[in-house]
């Protein structure tokens, strides 16, 4: 009887419409976050590893153990155009996982990037390759390939709970998570959202208050808000 989730690598995971992934590269993370109702969000210390990075993909999830990352060359073949690598670990660590060789290596399979809750290196060959990444810390302290995790397995990174095949949006304002079967309608209310904030970034640009925008100036007098002037 199996004890637990390591050793197993699932091949045949199913991803969201590649259209409706598309549509959904076009928002950022902030309105993505808020479209879906203010859930899906990585915990914050996930950041880029250089500035402008970005991703839009489908997860390929990776269980890694502390300071071993012998499961990112089990992960890299099962990685398909436009998929981005999700790491968690099984404690926390933030050693050195990941750097430029890997980057090659899923740069040839047309992989769009990496999430981990654990450390990088080689941070400058990266942003030259322009291979997003974001990670929990920037660290050159290496890893062995010893001990066995696991590949296309739900993982908790950050926080957030990642199903493989769930779409990971990742930008300078953080880390959000879409499940799989909700990626066409969440890309839909992302753009009801933008539209909505259009229309009140044209009333600003006009002047026009967030007091008045927002409907707040009621409220704020029934909460007992006071104008004095001395």
């Amino acid at each position: 009887m199996r004890l637990n989730n390591l050793g197993i690598v699932r091949t045949n995971i199913e991803r969201p419409d590649p259209a409706d992934v598309e549509r959904l590269s076009q928002f950022g993370v902030a309105t993505i976050h808020e479209a879906m109702g203010r859930v899906g969000l990585m915990r914050p210390y996930v950041r880029p590893a250089y500035q402008g990075a970005k991703l839009c993909g489908p997860a390929v999830t990776v269980l890694l153990q502390p300071g071993d990352n012998w499961m990112f060359h089990v992960a890299a073949e099962q990685v398909q155009a436009g998929d981005v690598l999700v790491a968690g670990c099984t404690t926390e660590s933030e050693d050195g996982f990941f750097g430029e060789l890997l980057a090659t290596s899923l740069r040839s399979r047309d992989c769009g990037g990496l999430v981990i809750d654990g450390g990088v290196r080689d941070v400058a060959d990266l942003e030259k390759m322009d291979f997003p990444v974001f990670s929990r810390a920037i660290n050159s302290k290496g890893t062995v390939k010893a001990t066995l995790g696991s590949v296309n397995v739900d993982v908790v990174v950050a926080n957030a709970l990642v199903h493989p095949g769930d779409v990971v949006v990742a930008d300078v304002d953080g880390v959000v998570v879409v499940p799989r079967a909700l990626v066409g309608a969440v890309a839909d209310a992302s753009q009801q959202r933008e539209d909505n904030e259009e229309a009140k970034r044209q009333k600003f640009r006009e002047g026009v208050l967030g007091l008045d925008i927002y409907g707040m100036r009621e409220p704020l007098a029934a909460a007992g808000l006071e104008y004095v002037e001395d």
